[in-house]
């Protein structure tokens, strides 16, 4: 996504001068979020963007990964020899955490490719057992999908709630109930010892039968292609851009899922994992390539992602971290509630569940450092725009 949408963005802008679009996959660049979803459950066949990279004048070229950076020579490494460049924009996105001692077994998916898709989709319309590893987002959809695909379904979490790396306690145990609901087994606090052809071995001893076992532990920036070639990487692995998405090294840029950036508004780096960022970002790299640095745009959004699970559209606006206090709309037991996250009064967070208007209102509100009427913002028949001090 981010480097297609920095090819278009450059042609808008008015780049004249060549695009070249190096992609590791063999397959046309495409969408993402569909492969835990349409595509995974046989509803469709890809998701492939509607980009007509000919009529733009870009040059894409799949199948060639990208191996070495040397950024003296202004050269991309790759097995089919290096490509030269005047700027680059790296955009390698993120690769997921694997299970130790699990590579190589045929049981073992990850969902991060099509292919990985296409591997898992006869397994689901097999109706195999599945086993999910990790209750964060993939998990939670993984689990959705195979649950309508009418497979016997455990989730096991290490951690003692659901995403826990991403919402507070009082929120995630709010949302594990939707497990059961689905018809799903839930195990928190249960650690994977190893993973055996036909089944899951946790660290006190239960079989768990497998006939699938999808991973979805986490993703890392892919980035260690740029091991030894100067461009600076945070201990999370991504690279470190500034205000503009700038590199560490001259005529270099980084964009969406490998790369972390400084946000005024939150006071911090963020690394965002989300379409969103790598849909918007772009069009920053593009105008600062264009226009010129002095010109150019500075990046700082309100993150935003999306999730279809267990029956529910749950949306996520802003950075919660900090936000010091927290404030709910509606009843979390009921199919639609919101949550409020409010820094010394200003709205800088928000997550929905099935109520739409309120993320669509409060991202503007976060936006604009919109301060809150608490009593107002909790009243869930209140608009949120009309909470607004």
């Amino acid at each position: 996504m981010a480097g297609v949408q920095t090819a278009v963005a450059l042609r808008e802008y008015g780049w004249a001068g060549t695009v070249t679009v190096l992609g590791a996959e063999p397959h046309p660049p495409y969408d993402r979020p569909p492969l835990s979803k349409a595509v995974l459950l046989g509803k469709a066949e890809g998701s492939a963007f509607e980009v007509d990279f000919a009529s733009l004048g870009i040059d894409l070229r799949l199948g060639r990964e990208a191996t070495g950076l040397r950024a003296a020579e202004r050269l991309v490494d790759t097995a089919a020899g290096p490509v030269p460049y005047d700027v680059l924009v790296i955009a390698t996105g993120a690769e997921p955490v694997r299970l130790p001692g699990a590579d190589g077994l045929s049981n073992v998916h990850l969902l991060r490719t099509l292919d990985d898709a296409v591997r898992l989709r006869p397994v689901l319309a097999a109706q195999h057992d599945v086993v999910a590893v990790g209750a964060g987002w993939i998990g939670a959809e993984v689990a959705t999908a195979a649950r309508e695909a009418g497979c016997e379904v455990t989730v096991v979490e290490a951690a003692d709630r659901v995403l826990a790396g991403a919402m507070p306690a009082e929120v995630a145990e709010r949302m594990a109930p939707w497990y059961a609901e689905s018809g799903a087994r839930l195990m928190l606090g249960a650690r994977v010892s190893t993973v055996e052809p036909g089944a899951v071995v946790l660290g006190d001893g239960t079989r768990l039968p497998a006939g699938a076992v999808v991973v979805g532990i986490g993703a890392r920036p892919a980035t260690r292609w740029l091991e030894g070639s100067g461009i600076e990487l945070g201990e999370d692995r991504a690279v470190v851009a500034d205000e503009r998405l700038r590199a560490s090294l001259p005529g270099v840029y980084a964009v969406g899922d490998c790369a972390s950036f400084p946000s005024a508004r939150y006071g911090e780096r963020l690394l965002v994992h989300h379409w969103d960022n790598a849909m918007q970002g772009p069009r920053t790299v593009a105008a600062n390539i264009v226009l010129g640095e002095a010109e150019g745009p500075v990046y700082d959004p309100v993150p935003y992602f999306w999730s279809e699970q267990f029956g529910r559209f749950v949306q996520y606006a802003g950075h919660h971290a900090g936000a010091g206090e927290l404030l709910w709309r509606g009843d979390p037991s009921s199919a639609a509630w919101s949550v409020c996250w409010l820094r010394d009064g200003v709205l800088v967070a928000l997550l929905a569940v099935g109520r739409p208007r309120d993320l669509a209102q409060g991202r503007k509100l976060i936006e604009k450092g919109a301060a809150l009427d608490r009593a107002k913002a909790a009243d869930a028949s209140v608009p949120l725009k009309s909470a607004v001090l």
